[in-house]
């Protein structure tokens, strides 16, 4: 085999394939489908500091090449995770990530704060698309602004692996990235849902309670490659792919563009075994071209 070791900025990855938070639970829904340890990380589903019900159903719409869904980080709490779901996590032979998300700075950070103490969590993924309810709705990660705050403020308690995940829904994401970077952020990842809707024309309603919803799968690859390639070209710490992954020609396109590693959220869906096919396509692809590290096409894209 290939070499498919890799380093985000001091979080050691077997492989370059992750899951995406909120298609893959906490990682031991899937465990009797894949063997764990294959997938070089799990980020497990987003937790906030207090337990958050959800929006009502629907909340999941299929689309063309794609899905809609409105959640709404439905969660139990940080110190519910603590308690009950980290006991039974942290043995995972893989490195377990926790997507925190929050309403305020305050709930961010008290958030990160409490997971910095777990042992066996290696690293955060900081939601910033979440709605800022302190300053009208508007979500940390549409301005330079919000983005360097939240992540500023958590860079302060969090002194692990800080991964910073950017939303789509943005002018220039390269602008949001650079202040991730100098607020502190060990990498990017990119990119989060984009804001759409579905209508069921016959009954001339919504297909979701929320009217809109995050927009994932196939149909937003190509936006995602773009970013991905923006912001790799705009930042020095290492970059995590997503959007539209559905396998192993796809991740390799997006190392290619400058990712580091890449996450694989709504092909969980469809093939609860997908990560470890691409781990093993990744592979092969290295093999055929007579490369011997992954690292020899990080951003090895030809323009």
């Amino acid at each position: 085999m290939a070499n498919l070791n890799v380093n985000i900025n001091g979080l050691l990855m077997n492989n370059p394939v992750m899951t995406a938070s909120g298609t893959f639970g906490y990682g031991k829904e899937y465990e009797d489908f894949v063997d764990l340890e294959k997938i070089g990380g799990i980020i497990v589903k987003g937790t906030t500091l207090h337990k958050r019900e959800g929006n009502p159903y629907p909340r999941m719409a299929e689309t063309p090449s794609g899905m809609l869904n409105a959640v709404g980080l439905q969660n139990k709490g940080v110190n519910y995770f603590i308690n009950h779901i980290y006991p039974q996590i942290k043995d995972i032979p893989t490195n377990m990530i926790v997507n925190v998300s929050g309403s305020s700075i305050e709930s961010y950070v008290k958030t990160a704060e409490a997971i910095n103490e777990l042992e066996k969590i290696p690293a955060i993924e900081l939601n910033i698309s979440c709605p800022n309810v302190k300053k009208g709705g508007m979500a940390f990660g549409v301005s330079i602004q919000g983005a360097s705050e939240v992540v500023s403020a958590v860079r302060k308690v969090y002194k692990k692996c800080l991964i910073v995940k950017l939303s789509p829904n943005v002018t220039d994401i390269t602008e949001i990235a650079r202040a991730a970077e100098a607020s502190g952020a060990d990498s990017v990842s990119l990119i989060n849902t984009i804001l759409g809707m579905a209508i069921d024309a016959e009954h001339r309603r919504p297909l979701l309670s929320t009217v809109t919803g995050g927009m994932s799968g196939a149909a937003v690859k190509p936006i995602a490659l773009r970013m991905v390639w923006q912001v790799a070209k705009a930042v020095k710490i290492p970059v995590i792919g997503l959007g539209g992954i559905m396998n192993a020609r796809d991740a390799i396109e997006f190392i290619l563009a400058g990712a580091s590693a890449i996450q694989i959220g709504t092909a969980n869906f469809i093939d609860p075994t997908i990560t470890v096919k691409v781990v093993e396509g990744i592979n092969d692809y290295l093999e055929r071209h007579h490369y011997k590290s992954i690292n020899d096409i990080i951003g090895a894209l030809e323009i």
